[in-house]
């Protein structure tokens, strides 16, 4: 279990930090196409703009979010109070992609993929790490 816990951190953090990084950064032209199948350079400048820009800042959250879970895998995987932390954010992450099927409808089969795995990951994540987290004591 517990090598199947990391394995989950592991490949969800990484793709978190990849997505997040390119997304904020980089390419995010590219993911609305890749991902959407939207040509951004075919709305208006004004909505092009705001679209971007708020995508841009939502994958900086992202990133930031990759960060932490790096920078604070120890205490993820021993201190309860980060490891709610980390699994509320992955648990929200896959929530609001099942509240967005209910929403809007069914996506494509890459959005079913993600959810599947962010479920899988905090299932497996939380069974390991249940018994192996305590309470911080001390300062």
């Amino acid at each position: 279990m517990k090598q199947l816990s990391y394995f989950f951190f592991y490949t969800y953090v990484g793709l978190v930090l990849v997505a997040g990084f390119w997304g904020a950064f980089i390419g995010p032209h590219f993911d609305f196409i890749w991902l959407f199948d939207l040509d951004t350079y075919t709305l208006s400048d004004h909505s092009r703009i705001n679209l971007t820009s708020q995508y841009r800042f939502l994958r900086a959250l992202e990133l930031g979010y990759g960060l932490y879970s790096v920078l604070f895998v120890r205490e993820i995987f021993t201190n309860r109070k980060f490891n709610t932390l980390f699994l509320f954010i992955m648990f929200s992450g896959a929530l609001s992609r099942i509240v967005s099927i209910v929403m809007e409808g069914s996506p494509s089969a890459l959005f079913y993929f993600f959810l599947s795995f962010e479920m899988a990951g905090v299932i497996v994540i939380f069974l390991y790490t249940r018994t192996k987290t305590h309470p911080h004591v001390g300062h």
